[in-house]
């Protein structure tokens, strides 16, 4: 992983909590914003790592801080996972996503929300999830399902099949309800347009970025 592109991550999950903003608006983010504080940590854990043995020592530093609010603000999630730009975590606690999971651009996590692996069965794994995607306060995402782009998942949901585009699921075990997706609940998602041409090579990157362990 580039500079640049911590640079992007950053910048794109702090953008999601209050758009544009002075650059000491979103330094104020980074620092008191629950769930940007996490995410700036887990971002730089990532980079780290992605570096040559010489800045491993930074890894570990910014992996023993990330566990300090992982215990702190009750939010699991290794820095193996995959998660694309625009990260939103709208309320702490009870967070768990798996190691193997992916997950796109500009995502919306509520307060205890598993994203979680299995073990056996025909949807042994973890979830694929797509962009734009919001994810209800104590849903369950579990499996190696796939979860389609501009899809909204209820409160309590239980999701354990595949959702297509623009999905409204609710209900344990979930079911699609509707086709208005996640319209209205992802917000603040024009991080791209704001960065002028340097942000342009960097928008084309894929919805989940470079996996770095």
């Amino acid at each position: 992983m580039s500079f640049q592109k911590l640079c992007y991550l950053i910048y794109s999950d702090m953008f999601r909590y209050y758009g544009k903003q002075p650059f000491y608006r979103n330094l104020h983010t980074m620092i008191w914003t629950f769930g940007a504080i996490h995410s700036f940590w887990f971002r730089l854990g990532q980079y780290f790592w992605s570096k040559s043995a010489v800045a491993r020592p930074l890894y570990y530093i910014a992996r023993y801080i990330q566990r300090i609010y992982m215990v702190r603000f009750g939010f699991e999630v290794s820095p193996e996972t995959i998660i694309g730009p625009g990260l939103y975590i709208g309320h702490i606690g009870g967070i768990t996503i798996s190691r193997f999971a992916k997950i796109g651009r500009n995502c919306n996590i509520s307060q205890g929300v598993t994203i979680g692996a299995t073990q056996r069965g025909d949807k042994a794994g973890a979830p694929t999830i797509g962009d734009n995607v919001y994810i209800g306060p104590g849903a369950r995402v579990i499996g190696a399902i796939v979860i389609g782009n501009n899809v909204a998942i209820g409160a309590n949901a239980v999701v354990s099949k595949d959702l297509p585009d623009f999905s409204v699921a609710v209900g344990l075990p979930a079911r699609s309800i509707g086709t208005e997706g996640s319209v209205g609940y992802i917000n603040n998602t024009e991080y791209d347009q704001h960065l002028g041409a340097w942000a342009r090579k960097f928008a084309q990157v894929v919805s989940t970025p470079d996996k770095v362990l």
